[in-house]
């Protein structure tokens, strides 16, 4: 039976998987307390939510696009 090409291997699955619960986590940190009409919530200033979950999402977002380019050894020795 002929074994069908695909664009992706598992290892690229496994990157992309990575890659996604890697953003998650910057969500999650993004998330906590909002500030309503009565009250006003400084932790939406915090450093957790300003500049650490959005550089986690960042890194995540980069690691998608690094398991989408990835190549695996076998592949470059097949194109030359």
């Amino acid at each position: 039976m002929d074994k069908r090409k695909f664009a992706f291997e598992k290892t690229n699955y496994i990157l992309l998987l990575a890659g996604v619960l890697i953003i998650i986590v910057g969500f999650i940190l993004m998330c906590g307390p909002s500030t309503t009409m009565t009250h006003f919530e400084p932790d939406i200033f915090s450093v957790r939510r300003i500049k650490v979950a959005p550089t986690v999402c960042f890194f995540g977002f980069l690691f998608v696009i690094y398991s989408i380019l990835h190549r695996s050894k076998g592949d470059k020795k097949d194109n030359e």
